[in-house]
């Protein structure tokens, strides 16, 4: 996609003005309904271009900027909207302008639920005092409240995506859209709600009532807005909300608490991977202590080298013939057992150990290298997972160069699975480093959440990995079904290889090869090598 055309699309207005006002280039702007610039802006002063006051602030926000040198921020209204502008110097005599729409959402001015009040606009900067102000309000006519964090699941990976703070574009997108909050006076009796936003990744949701049913009946509709896709910077994103609640009173009896217990509950809410709202209770806690433990026990494990790899084999579905071992992670601790994946990755993202696990699993595929190559065919590819945080780092291809340099895999055995959303927030073109030095890419998860054909198209990949839950459900689901011959029509176009996992039977087998996928792995293949190799030091701990 060209850089004009990526402009084009933004919903922030992109201006580059002069110093004495007059546009030079202008693009973008669907997001700022009240500056409807287009080619035509080319060679206009602001003064004819918007309101003389908007015009006024716009040019001393360019004169501040060219003398400072700095970037310059400030808030203003047009037409009824709210805007805001950030002004930067581009040399002595002209400016970049960027305009976005503000960040905010409805909110009844009053708070104390009469249903005679207006509504103001609610901005993020003032969504916590407003909450503090409602817990008051509630706590003192003894009303009930609920506060509701929802943690949206990919909006963080997005902001690495482009300088234009994408991220921000697609919150303030996504909560444009929420629908209005209801009334105390409304029939189903829900009482009124706000949402608002806390963080990045976090939306806070108040709502008058401690009725469970009424505040998941809110946290749904809620939900189902966020789940709706946004596309922007040609990519569509899906987020995924994770919500818990707590309840004034019952969980806690301050703003601060309160919002400490909802947090807590929707981590639990998105370590389990519930599509429902959670809400608080005691245990939690223990949970949070138990996942501390979790921490401390992470870091002693990977300097210990306890967490070693597993290795699935992957075959051609039609023949059968192994062309790859894949590599999984395995953490066997002394007193819980084996500890899955999904519990300690969460944790390990949480406290930046990440990275470091990534890069010792590294040093285990050299441990593992020869006891693999001797269970296969000189052709039979090893393929690693590096994690997303990894990924993402700018020494990630720094660190393939020194891994291949110092250690016994060749690169032409070397597979790297990149997860979907990883790619999405790591420029390709950092990728195509390694994709000159051989080593071959394949895009893992794909169809899990966020996606954009013009990244595949440009990345220098070898193959598309199916998301397991996908063809899981391959047999009974019909949208199963209309996701994976659509991922292996996308690799087929592409000229990609088509790779399924979690093949664990012929039927599934069959409808694969059908579609046109040509490897997998999966309780179908077992492969005694998987539970023979565990490389020497696991070994020896066995």
């Amino acid at each position: 996609m060209s850089a004009e055309a990526l402009i084009a699309g933004l919903p922030d207005l992109v201006v580059l003005l002069r110093r004495d006002g007059v546009v030079l280039e202008s693009g973008g702007g669907g997001g700022v309904p009240a500056l409807r610039w287009r080619e035509d802006a080319r060679g206009k002063s602001l003064d004819a271009l918007c309101t003389p006051a908007t015009a006024a602030v716009l040019k001393q926000l360019a004169r501040k900027a060219i003398a400072s040198r700095t970037p310059i921020e400030a808030r203003f209204g047009e037409r009824g909207l709210s805007y805001e502008a950030r002004v930067s110097a581009q040399g002595p005599e002209r400016v970049l302008l960027i305009v976005r729409a503000a960040v905010t959402t409805r909110v009844d001015e009053t708070l104390d639920g009469t249903g005679e009040s207006s509504r103001a606009q609610l901005e993020r900067r003032n969504f916590l005092r407003r909450c503090k102000e409602s817990m008051a309000s509630a706590a003192l006519r003894e009303k009930p409240l609920a506060m509701a964090v929802i943690h949206l699941d990919g909006i963080a990976d997005v902001g690495q995506l482009f300088a234009s703070k994408l991220s921000e574009q697609i919150m303030a997108a996504a909560l444009q859209r929420l629908p209005a909050q209801a009334q105390s006076n409304d029939p189903d009796g829900k009482g009124w709600w706000y949402v608002g936003q806390l963080s990045d990744t976090l939306l806070a949701l108040v709502i008058e009532s401690s009725d469970r049913e009424a505040i998941g009946s809110c946290v749904a509709t809620v939900c189902a807005s966020l789940r709706e896709p946004v596309v922007a910077g040609g990519a569509e994103f899906h987020l995924t909300p994770y919500t818990g609640v707590a309840i004034l009173g019952q969980d806690a009896s301050s703003p601060k608490l309160l919002l400490d217990h909802a947090q807590a509950a929707a981590a639990e809410a998105r370590r389990t991977a519930s599509s429902e709202a959670r809400f608080f209770t005691d245990t939690m806690q223990l949970k949070s202590l138990a996942r501390l433990d979790i921490a401390r026990e992470l870091r002693q494990a990977i300097e210990n080298g306890d967490i070693r790899l597993r290795y699935v084999g992957r075959h051609e579905l039609a023949g059968g013939r192994l062309v790859a071992w894949v590599g999984y992670l395995r953490w066997r601790h002394p007193l819980r057992g084996e500890v899955r994946p999904a519990e300690f990755l969460r944790v390990a993202e949480a406290t930046g150990l990440a990275t470091v696990l990534s890069r010792a699993m590294l040093g285990c595929l050299s441990e593992d290298f020869a006891a693999l190559e001797a269970g296969a065919n000189a052709d039979v590819r090893i393929s690693f997972g590096a994690l997303r945080h990894h990924v993402l780092q700018e020494e990630f291809a720094k660190d393939i160069e020194e891994f291949l340099a110092e250690g016994p895999v060749p690169v032409e055995r070397l597979e790297l699975r990149i997860a979907e959303r990883a790619l999405v927030a790591r420029d390709a073109v950092n990728l195509e480093r390694l994709g000159r030095l051989g080593v071959q890419l394949v895009v893992d998860e794909v169809a899990r959440g966020m996606g954009s054909l013009d990244l595949l198209a440009r990345a220098p990949i070898w193959g598309l990995q199916l998301d397991r839950a996908w063809v899981t459900a391959l047999r009974n689901d019909p949208i199963a079904r209309k996701v994976c011959r659509a991922g292996i029509g996308v690799a087929q176009a592409l000229g990609l290889t088509p790779i399924a996992t979690g093949v664990d039977d012929a039927e599934q087998r069959e409808a694969l090869v059908a579609m046109g996928c040509r490897h997998g792995s999966g309780d179908l293949f077992r492969d005694g090598i998987t539970e023979r190799m565990r490389g020497p030091r696991a070994a020896a701990q066995g």
